[in-house]
């Protein structure tokens, strides 16, 4: 079985709600109507009328919960709970009414944080800042988390490395600066995506283009000391650091540039050493592998939001759904 179809017979064990706010694209009702049809998720789609007639026309959404944001008799309820968040911020009634009006998202957002939904998925026709920033503002950061990071889950064909060609990338989507202390955040929640997803122990690997030492650099430094902060912060967590690619995932060279590592040759979870390297890393890996990147997915809100690429297809929104629906059972 492919990893997104053991994903979606967890979404469907025990379905969740998730809110589609982006109901002036037709992917969402392509989408909706194959999650629908195979009961990944309940689907609470944002739209008036008029969107709905004009973008979801010959899609069967027979099952959705469909919310007119102008006419929800829930809307002052949003509007009340926006005011009681952002009202430091200079949120009044006025202005909180007008921007979950214009910006679906926002209200997708409100009616998680108002126990309506589980999770929202958002990203087909809107860029990452505009996905995230609602989420930040109004759902906030788990416990203990200090900022949002995104991975890929990389699934290899033909490969006996990581986790039987199940990897995590991360962080390929959000931060562009990373310090020592960000790294080793990334690394264990990382690390808990990938036992959440897959189902097995994660070996994160922190990566640079020293092993060990070989180089000296202070982005090497940055990359060692956040494994030092990791191995503090969570002794139970299989981290090590800093490792080459090649000392990471291959077990001969591991034990010979690494030897005693319990992570070289072993590693599932690879946190790169910065956005651009993750970018361009889970980029290579897709194209030349030909390997399937699902994502990116967002860890470390209260709340699961996951973002999609405008590039997007029907299908791919439908993978994402799954695997918000599964980050929601996990969060209860």
């Amino acid at each position: 079985m492919a990893f997104i179809d053991e994903i979606k017979a967890k979404a469907k064990a025990s379905k969740k709600t998730i809110v589609l706010p982006e109901s002036m694209d037709k992917r969402t009702f392509e989408a909706a109507e194959k999650i629908l049809k195979e009961g990944i998720a309940n689907l609470i789609i944002i739209g008036t009328p008029e969107e709905i007639e004009k973008n979801g026309a010959g899609f069967d959404l027979t099952g959705a919960t469909i919310v007119d944001p102008f006419n929800d008799p829930n809307k002052q309820k949003y509007i009340d709970k926006f005011v009681e968040l952002r009202s430091a911020k200079g949120v009044t009634p006025e202005i909180a009414k007008e921007t979950i009006e214009k910006d679906y998202m926002y209200y997708a957002c409100l009616m998680c944080k108002c126990g309506d939904a589980d999770g929202a998925v958002s990203g087909a026709c809107h860029s990452t800042g505009n996905t995230i920033r609602p989420a930040l503002q109004l759902l906030k950061m788990k416990k203990g988390v200090s900022s949002v990071s995104g991975f890929f889950l990389m699934e290899v064909p033909d490969c006996d490395l990581g986790e039987n060609g199940l990897f995590i990338f991360a962080d390929c989507a959000v931060n562009v600066d990373f310090d020592s202390p960000k790294l080793a955040e990334i690394a264990k929640v990382s690390a808990d995506s990938f036992e959440q997803f897959i189902g097995k122990p994660a070996k994160v690997a922190m990566l640079s283009y020293s092993t060990m030492g070989s180089a000296k650099h202070d982005d090497v430094t940055k990359v060692s000391e956040a494994v030092k902060i990791a191995h503090e912060k969570w002794p139970e967590l299989d981290v090590d650091g800093e490792l080459q690619l090649d000392a990471a995932l291959v077990e001969s060279v591991g034990a010979l540039k690494a030897p005693g590592s319990k992570v070289a040759g072993h590693a599932n979870t690879l946190v790169f050493p910065s956005l651009e390297a993750g970018n361009i890393g889970y980029k290579l890996v897709q194209r030349l592998a030909k390997a399937n990147a699902y994502g990116p997915i967002l860890q470390g809100l209260a709340m699961p939001v996951n973002d999609l690429s405008r590039g997007c297809y029907a299908d791919d929104i439908v993978g994402t759904v799954a695997m918000t629906a599964v980050q929601a059972q996990a969060e209860g």
